[in-house]
């Protein structure tokens, strides 16, 4: 579900302090939010800092295919401290919940031999969990794909694996839905670029984190299950920041420094010319309610 298409291009305000007065709460981006891989956005710890002084709730929805106790640590060393908000969330954990429990059809029917196409980082994402870590697709049940693990590569090393595992019909879960993200000023591939290309080889993908439906159910019991119209959602990606949240029935509002600052012509702070905006928004189909440089006051 997207927004219908406005008659404009949707606003672009300075900041922050523009829309932040008419929401209680807030589910924000991480990555191209309020960091870049690398080190906190200085705008952003300001900016969180001035949002939890007026009251405000905030959660941090990441797709990072992670744990949320080890996200917690990375935002640590990032310089994003733990009372910069009030509840964190991520794909990773997401997933790992549905593997613990096997809430339904789906997941009750996967078997339990696993076989893992991640870094090492990602590992915490199998602890704890009754299945069978397995090294050769001919054996294997069903698929994790957390990320590549040499992104710089692309896909085609993985084309072969890829192609065998469609045509034996193993399942796919993707801990990240997200295709790519920004490394500091570089494009880095994500595990949604693998998901992707074993559909179009004819696999089964189950997706979790943004923009898919459940990860926002989830959000919206740890707020409290407030009033959609009291949530504002923040995120630099259109395709899931934006569309979840549209079809959640919350505001959606772009940072357009992040992961399609490329496509606009700016930097990060910088704000884009309304008539480019408005392409890229036409062009995917998706249109926020507003949109924002950075996530700056």
């Amino acid at each position: 579900m997207t927004a219908q298409k406005p008659p404009t291009a949707p606003p672009i305000h300075n900041g922050l302090a523009e829309l932040a007065g008419c929401y209680d709460h807030l589910i924000l981006d991480l990555w191209g939010v309020l960091h870049d891989g690398v080190h906190a956005y200085a705008h952003a710890v300001d900016t969180l800092r001035r949002l939890r002084a007026a009251g405000k709730q905030i959660l941090v929805l990441s797709n990072a295919p992670r744990g949320v106790a080890t996200i917690r640590q990375q935002m640590r060393r990032l310089g994003l401290t733990d009372d910069l908000y009030d509840l964190l969330m991520s794909s990773g954990q997401d997933v790992h919940e549905h593997l613990r429990e096997r809430p339904d059809a789906w997941y009750r029917h996967l078997g339990r031999r696993m076989y893992h196409i991640g870094p090492e980082r990602d590992h915490d994402i199998r602890e704890g969990l009754d299945v069978e870590l397995v090294h050769d697709v001919e054996v294997a049940e069903f698929l994790l794909v957390t990320g590549p693990p040499e992104p710089e590569k692309g896909l085609a090393p993985w084309e072969p694996f890829l192609t065998r595992a469609a045509q034996r019909g193993l399942p796919l879960i993707c801990a990240n839905p997200d295709v790519v993200v920004m490394r500091g000023e570089a494009e880095e591939m994500c595990a949604g670029a693998l998901a992707q290309r074993y559909e179009e080889l004819g696999g089964a993908v189950r997706y979790h984190g943004k923009p898919t439906p459940g990860i926002y159910r989830t959000c919206f019991e740890m707020l409290g299950s407030p009033d959609p119209a009291s949530v504002m959602a923040v995120g630099d990606s259109l395709p899931t920041d934006i569309a979840g949240a549209t079809a959640a029935g919350i505001t959606g509002v772009l940072v357009t420094g992040g992961i399609h600052a490329g496509d606009l012509g700016v930097r990060m702070g910088e704000a884009p010319a309304p008539e480019a905006l408005a392409r890229l928004c036409d062009a995917k189909g998706i249109w926020p309610s507003a949109a924002i440089p950075a996530f700056r006051w």
